[in-house]
């Protein structure tokens, strides 16, 4: 059992944006570099099923930044992966999803920010866009502060703000509120992140730049936000629970990790751990054989249409693949994954020859294809476990096609209707969803198991 010791008061606050675009990634990573600067360990936090957010967090501060969301892990998940993570941190920072009421559905408070807020009992910097409005903007922060008065919206920060008489506008409109104004950051038109059809830039292809920016955004924080003010009102008690320690390690799994493949829920990856399995992380783009001694392979999402000719010439790694799979390897593989185990992905008017494994082609789209969270019920034809439900998401803009007609491994509740998915081929499993192991660590454990079994009949 981990070890419980005394709560600690520290900083924990969350940053959350009266919708998508109000600037809460910038604020975010500025905040986070202007408390980096004053020495403190800083632990951040992504709300919701996103993967770049938190890899520009963990490529600032050094340490891995973990998702909470409380409709895929649950609020006892959410609450322990919290505690575990900012053990000996001296200041934790979530950063929000979308707008701060936005999660599952119009009627359900879960996977948004601010259930996330009540469940660990953080208070809330709302970001609010001021660029096009000027005293209305009161109205808009005052709903915000009403609309569940058990979610403390303590502090509102306005972005792109655009002379001094804007910002006393501002700042009047909220006169007799609860919530205060925490700053004012000024329009910057070098404060942007360079993005594409998934999101933001992910941290292994963000360009010389990074630096630059990072530095502005924290220049602008220590100018523009009151930052004392921030770190004394938000200290809440954090259960210390250290982390339990690593099991000895049964069995090494290869984990694509590159500019190709960069999409891991950092729980997924402890999870994996502490079931027994020593990750390896290995270059579908550069590698030119698998890691050795291993006895199983993941293969996460990110942008493999963005380096399909890179994957397409590793022709060497390409067929270590597939010989692996022949040979009974387990392999599980999400959405990029999937792609790659594929026939061929089509993107930019070009056909790129993938690992064949499955005799799909995934084409990319001018539109998103899918998007939302996903229930996923288990059957025997699962090759890490045959019965259960576990919870994942699904984002992506690929479709498929020349999908196989053989075993299913899921039959998934979300979207439009249910359907069947999770394509299995001998050990192989490869599926759009990206699973969350903590919704039903089993899974993880029966991809362990089974990649221990093969690595003992090769042994």
């Amino acid at each position: 059992m981990a070890a419980l010791k005394k709560n600690r008061p520290i900083p924990a606050f969350v940053i959350s944006g009266t919708s998508s675009g109000s600037g809460k990634t910038l604020i975010s990573l500025g905040i986070m570099e202007a408390l980096r600067r004053r020495a403190l360990i800083v632990q951040p936090f992504k709300t919701g099923p996103d993967y770049i957010d938190p890899g520009l967090h963990s490529l600032l501060l050094g340490r891995p930044s973990y998702n909470l969301d409380t409709w895929m892990m649950g609020v006892k998940g959410v609450r322990q992966a919290f505690a575990r993570a900012s053990f000996a941190s001296g200041c934790a920072v979530v950063e929000g999803v979308m707008g701060l009421f936005d999660g599952r559905g119009g009627l359900s408070e879960e996977g948004s920010t601010a259930h996330l807020a009540k469940t660990l009992g953080l208070p809330i910097v709302l970001v609010a866009n001021a660029e096009k409005a000027a005293r209305s903007m009161g109205a808009v922060v005052k709903g915000f502060e009403t609309f569940d008065e058990s979610v403390s919206v303590k502090w509102v920060i306005f972005n792109k703000v655009g002379s001094l008489r804007h910002e006393k506008i501002l700042r009047d409109s909220l006169r007799g509120s609860k919530v205060k104004v925490l700053g004012c950051v000024p329009r910057d038109s070098s404060l942007v992140l360079e993005s594409r059809h998934l999101g933001l830039m992910t941290a292994s292809d963000i360009g010389s730049g990074w630096r630059d920016f990072v530095k502005r955004a924290g220049d602008v924080m220590e100018e523009s936000i009151n930052l004392e003010l921030l770190l004394r009102g938000s200290k809440t008690l954090v259960p210390a629970i250290e982390p339990n320690p690593a099991p000895a390690k049964r069995v090494r799994i290869a984990v694509a990790l590159d500019r190709a493949f960069s999409f891991y829920y950092q729980e997924n990856l402890d999870i994996l751990s502490n079931a027994g399995a020593e990750l390896v992380p290995f270059s579908p783009l550069l590698d030119k054989t698998l890691p050795e001694g291993i006895g199983g392979i993941y293969l996460g999402g990110g942008y493999p249409e963005m380096h399909a000719k890179a994957l397409e010439d590793n022709r060497f790694l390409r067929d270590e693949v597939r010989r692996a799979v022949e040979a009974g390897m387990p392999v599980y593989a999400e959405c990029g994954g999937l792609m790659y185990l594929g026939k061929a992905i089509e993107a930019d008017r070009r056909v790129s020859r993938m690992a064949g494994v499955f005799p799909w082609t995934t084409r990319l789209l001018p539109k998103r294809k899918a998007l939302g969270y996903r229930e996923v019920f288990l059957n025997e034809n699962c090759p890490f476990l045959k019965k259960g439900k576990i919870r994942g998401h699904e984002f992506h803009y690929s479709e498929m096609s020349g999908a196989p007609s053989g075993a299913l491994a899921y039959t998934v509740s979300g979207g439009d209707k249910n359907y069947e998915e999770g394509f299995v081929y001998k050990n192989a499993l490869a599926s759009y969803i990206h699973l969350h192991f903590a919704s039903n660590p089993a899974f993880a454990a029966g991809f362990v198991k089974a990649s221990e079994g093969f690595r003992g009949r090769k042994s």
